[in-house]
């Protein structure tokens, strides 16, 4: 498993759907440079605990937004199937009002890059290419700074939903350190203390808590 964290996060164009309606074919990570970005990947279209999570992120679009970020969602299904999928209903299983792009890595190659591809393939002896596991994508979900860098990442297992106020607690302490130079104990929420990164800072901190 690579860790990204400290790295700039990996670039990529690819084809996708945005505002649940529009097809396009260049969606590029880099025109958020300058803003934040919570990128998260998932398995499948048309599937159970998916849908869950992508409905999940969107109802708290708007705390993302407040603070300045964008979400992106990428799955390995191509963008016909992304399309397709929202259209239907959430009581048919669908993700119809999902309004942030998602993004069809159908070559795998985003996937891949961000080290959250399930499954393996090589060439076995006789130069043909084969497919260990299925290739889609682990629940994976990357952080990225207003530079492109990863500062957070999370990857779940397939079966393993993820909980979206971790995603908010986790941009709120980025936030925090940035504007105020602090860093954030175990268990940090907004508008709780952190701690001066010094000796007598961290002794004061504890001192109180």
């Amino acid at each position: 498993m690579s860790v990204l964290v400290g790295k700039q996060a990996p670039g990529f164009t690819a084809a996708a759907v945005l505002n649940g309606i529009e097809i396009v074919e260049d969606f590029t990570l880099e025109q958020f440079k300058g803003k934040y970005v919570i990128l998260f990947f998932y398995p499948k279209d048309f599937t159970f605990v998916c849908p869950t999570e992508l409905h999940a992120f969107q109802a708290r679009l708007n705390d993302f937004k407040e603070r300045g970020v964008e979400l992106v969602a990428v799955s390995t299904d191509t963008e016909q199937s992304h399309w397709g999928w929202l259209q239907m209903g959430k009581d048919q299983g669908g993700i119809k009002g999902i309004t942030y792009p998602i993004v069809a890595d159908t070559n795998k190659t985003i996937s891949h890059n961000y080290d959250v591809l399930a499954g393996d393939f090589f060439y076995d002896e006789d130069g043909m290419l084969q497919a260990e596991g299925e290739l889609v994508a682990y629940r994976g979900l990357f952080l990225i700074d207003k530079e492109g860098m990863v500062r957070h990442q999370l990857v779940n297992d397939l079966p393993l939903g993820r909980n979206v106020d971790e995603a908010i607690r986790i941009v709120d302490a980025l936030q925090f350190n940035e504007e105020n130079g602090e860093v954030c104990p175990a268990n940090w929420v907004k508008g709780s203390e952190g701690m001066n990164a010094t000796h007598d800072g961290v002794a004061s901190y504890l001192s109180k808590n």
